[in-house]
């Protein structure tokens, strides 16, 4: 069965700034094989957007409904992106917007 790609924009709101989430979410989703970029907002929310195989994507929503170790998430808020928005390949830190 082949699988098919999903692209996302995830907001992520609660204690998510000043814990490693970034950092975090870039390594989780290196590790899961997917292009996008991550990045503060000013409001205190995390945002970050995200290409590849739809488990992958998947799998990465799911993590950071939890986020690392000192975070403490309120919520995540998943819509569909253009998979352009994830820029080249690869899964890196953006600039805080």
């Amino acid at each position: 069965m082949t699988q098919g790609t999903r692209s996302v924009r995830l907001f992520i709101t609660g204690k998510v700034q000043g814990v490693g989430f970034r950092w975090w979410c870039v390594s989780h989703a290196t590790h899961l094989g997917l292009d996008g970029w991550v990045r503060n907002r000013l409001d205190g929310s995390v945002e970050a957007v995200a290409t590849g195989p739809e488990d992958a994507v998947d799998d990465l929503v799911e993590a950071c409904r939890h986020g690392p170790r000192g975070a403490a998430v309120e919520g995540v808020f998943v819509s569909d992106a253009d998979p352009s928005e994830a820029g080249p390949h690869g899964f890196e830190q953006a600039p805080t917007a």
